[in-house]
């Protein structure tokens, strides 16, 4: 006879959770033998939204009273800009930058605002589909914030490292940034030997911050990330254990006020991660302009 489907336990609704879509099913955190396609779909279908808002705003744009929609966009647009000019002295790398920090602002704000639907949600309906395809729904994972998953934000991480780079080398040039790499910050030496010894101290003290720069960048947002989507997790689990109690008066109460009180609490949070995100990617990319 086979066994009575049963309930999954706390850690087994979890460790379901944190379950990728993808072409290898494992339960590390940190492991890039596999794609996550989740995080890739559902992060280029929110790229695509975000560039859509913004050509939207900038397309009704008017000179007269801006709507709510308008005014809003250029709030963004302005705190950006600013926040660009303090930072980057470079008009014309700004033409670009600046449009960068603005989309990458609002791109991981829709990201992190994933976490904001409710857990089952996504989950659920992509269970059902799985289900009617004739697969086995319970093995039907879905992760619906690509900001929780470490490849993400350390992908975007990486392509600020790889920016800072290329202007490195367009504003000082490829020498200048070479000798920047082995003259900094501990400076040079007249004496070939010292200077040699100099030499490999500042390019291992580069590399290092540069290395640290990044994988901070990328770490920050993540974590801060993967935090908030556990907590929902452990709240939602107050939901279920309130439906299988029929003495559990307090757990639907104590359900209501934690959901209600994290949520608001969390908008706070993935807007100030969006921005921070967007406040180090601007400052490392103005640090590629100046000379230290």
């Amino acid at each position: 006879m086979a066994a009575e489907a049963h309930a999954p336990t706390a850690s087994e609704y979890i460790v379901h959770h944190l379950q990728h879509l993808q072409n290898v099913n494992q339960t590390k955190i940190v492991d890039f033998t596999v794609i996550n396609y989740d995080s890739i779909i559902v992060g280029l279908v929110l790229g695509a939204l975000t560039l859509l808002i913004l050509w939207s705003a900038a397309r009704k744009a008017t000179s007269g009273v801006p709507g709510r929609f308008q005014a809003a966009v250029e709030m963004l647009v302005e705190m950006v800009d600013n926040q660009a000019k303090a930072n980057i002295h470079n008009a014309e790398s700004r033409k670009f930058i600046a449009p960068l920090g603005l989309t990458v602002f609002v791109w991981i704000f829709m990201m992190n605002f994933m976490d904001m639907l409710p857990v089952d949600l996504l989950p659920a309906i992509w269970a059902q589909i799985y289900g009617a395809a004739g697969h086995d729904p319970h093995h039907a994972y879905l992760r619906v914030v690509p900001t929780a998953d470490l490849s993400t934000t350390l992908g975007l991480a990486f392509a600020i490292l790889i920016l800072r780079f290329w202007y490195s080398v367009k504003i000082k040039g490829a020498g200048g940034w070479a000798h920047e790499l082995v003259s900094a910050p501990f400076g040079t030496s007249k004496n070939p030997i010292f200077a040699l010894i100099l030499g490999v101290i500042n390019l291992l003290m580069q590399v290092i911050e540069y290395v640290a720069n990044t994988v901070s960048h990328g770490m920050r947002l993540f974590g801060n990330m993967y935090a908030g989507e556990l907590v929902f997790m452990l709240i939602a689990l107050m939901g279920g254990a309130a439906a299988l109690s029929l003495s559990g008066v307090l757990l639907p109460v104590g359900h209501i006020i934690a959901g209600t009180i994290w949520t608001l609490f969390h908008i706070l949070v993935i807007s100030l991660q969006a921005f921070i995100f967007m406040m180090l990617a601007l400052i490392y990319l103005g640090q590629a302009h100046n000379a230290h």
